[in-house]
């Protein structure tokens, strides 16, 4: 195609050769049905680009599509993907409700309630990969430990924890809070 745009004076033998071809081809256009090959070809194309754009919307509207149903798959994801979580945390949640609404109980009762409904809460919350970090008596990991104070300490290694002042904890492997440790010097 980029023939045309060429100079005919750098190769005089393939612009004759060109011309024949195109004379050729002028003298046999006109066929017995009285259509020509260019508007047979003509209709041919369009055929074909009709099929090839109809393909194509179709497949843009596909992608459109996917892309309406994830969007609000991902919205819908986001708001209930405590769902789950939130229906085993409402029994507890009960508990602790039933144990206010009781009269004159006694603080042994009371106590056996609450250490019944923080077991309940600590299962729930295991469930969903919680996992706790109370590392009394080991050494001290800056990654999972946060010093709040070095004591010396007869008895203890240099490094290890004495007392948690407050548990850490992982969710599913990740940390989330540091335990907040008391260190032997």
């Amino acid at each position: 195609m980029n023939k045309d745009k060429q100079n005919p004076a750098e190769n005089p033998a393939e612009n004759s050769h060109e011309d024949t071809i195109v004379e050729d081809n002028v003298e046999s256009i006109v066929d017995d049905s009285g259509l020509s090959e260019l508007e047979i070809a003509l209709a041919t194309a369009t055929a074909d680009l009709e099929k090839h754009k109809d393909a194509l919307l179709r497949q843009q509207a596909e992608v459109q599509n996917s892309r309406t149903r994830a969007a609000r798959e991902i919205d819908k994801a986001r708001k209930f993907a405590l769902d789950a979580f939130m229906k085993e945390l409402l029994p507890v949640h009960d508990t602790f409700a039933r144990g206010l609404e009781v009269e004159n109980a006694s603080a042994e009762s009371l106590r056996e309630g609450s250490e019944l409904t923080l077991k309940m809460f600590s299962k729930a919350l295991e469930k969903f990969g919680l996992e706790a970090i109370n590392p009394e008596g080991e050494v001290f990991n800056p990654d999972l430990h946060e010093a709040v104070g070095m004591v010396p300490m007869e008895g203890f290694d240099s490094g290890s924890i004495i007392e948690v002042i407050q548990k850490g904890y992982k969710l599913n492997d990740r940390l989330i809070r540091a335990a907040m440790v008391i260190v032997a010097q």
